[in-house]
């Protein structure tokens, strides 16, 4: 077909019906294509409490940041239940840790805080220490919400960007040049590019699938000259079973077999020598007498 113009017309003509149409389909294909993706100076990997300070401290470097959490909840073992924190001398405690601990103290503060028992009747008791320190204003024992509102609360004020249920794609998804980390992609298919990156989970998965060497197990007391690392027999006896436990479906019965997950392999070696097993993986509950009204959010 002729181009379309109106022969009085001063503009040029218009192409023809075909081409004509088919621009204009494609018009709205070019107004909502995928728009660059930002590269972040930090890009930090897990959802731990160590990703959200870490997220925080670089913020307030001035830094771009973004976290990319395969956790829904943030805040790792610290809003899951281990809020029993295990620390002798708090003084050596500071900078923002600090002031996460700070933060549950005033948390503490509010009336509403105290719900199904007064503060008054608060036995105040912690690991070696009080739990709640009213002369440096701080907190070693609170519940998982509260912690977790915490983490929320640093995301809100510093406008944190978190990406949450993206898992690391740990066959394919992490592109370096050079040597150095560039961006890892997520099993959604989501890229994300940075300068630098941190790997904040407990697994180290982000490190793994990058290449960095790793040990598994304890090391011997004579790989880096130390006396508490190794198998631990002789003199770890508060670490052990205070009386005999018996290891079978029917107890007494060697026969029945054993217990599930109980292995029947002698430990080997002697104090200090090195293995290759790991710390079993474990859930932390935490629990309530008020029966129908849970103060803490089991997870």
């Amino acid at each position: 077909p002729s181009p379309i113009r109106h022969p009085l017309s001063p503009f040029p003509p218009l192409p023809s019906m075909p081409r004509f149409l088919a621009l204009l389909l494609a018009l709205p294909l070019a107004l909502f294509a995928e728009a660059p993706q930002p590269t972040y100076d930090v890009v930090i990997y897990g959802g731990t409490s160590a990703a959200v300070i870490a997220a925080v401290q670089a913020k307030k470097m001035g830094k771009s940041v973004i976290v990319v959490s395969p956790d829904k909840h943030l805040g790792g073992l610290s809003s899951g239940g281990l809020g029993f924190t295990d620390s002798g001398d708090k003084s050596v405690i500071g900078g923002l840790s600090r002031d996460f601990y700070h933060r549950v103290w005033q948390a503490y503060q509010q009336p509403g805080a105290w719900r199904h028992e007064a503060k008054e009747k608060f036995g105040n008791k912690g690991q070696g220490t009080v739990a709640m320190d009213a002369s440096e204003r701080t907190m070693w024992i609170f519940e998982p919400s509260v912690a977790e509102k915490v983490f929320e609360d640093y995301v809100k004020e510093f406008q944190l960007i978190v990406e949450r249920d993206e898992w690391l794609d740990r066959a394919h998804g992490v592109e370096k040049k050079d040597g150095r980390i560039v961006a890892l992609t997520t099993l959604s298919r989501r890229r994300f590019a940075g300068r630098m990156f941190i790997d904040a989970t407990y697994e180290g998965d982000l490190m793994a699938a990058a290449g960095v060497s790793y040990t598994v197990g304890r090391e011997a007391n004579a790989a880096f000259d130390e006396t508490l690392n190794g198998i631990q027999l002789g003199h770890a006896k508060s670490h052990q079973f205070a009386g005999k436990i018996d290891p079978y479906v029917i107890e007494g019965d060697p026969k029945s077999g054993l217990l599930p997950r109980i292995q029947d392999i002698p430990v080997g070696g002697k104090d200090g020598d090195g293995d290759k097993k790991i710390q079993a993986y474990n859930f932390r509950m935490c629990l309530t007498k008020e029966i129908g009204r849970a103060s803490c959010r089991e997870r």
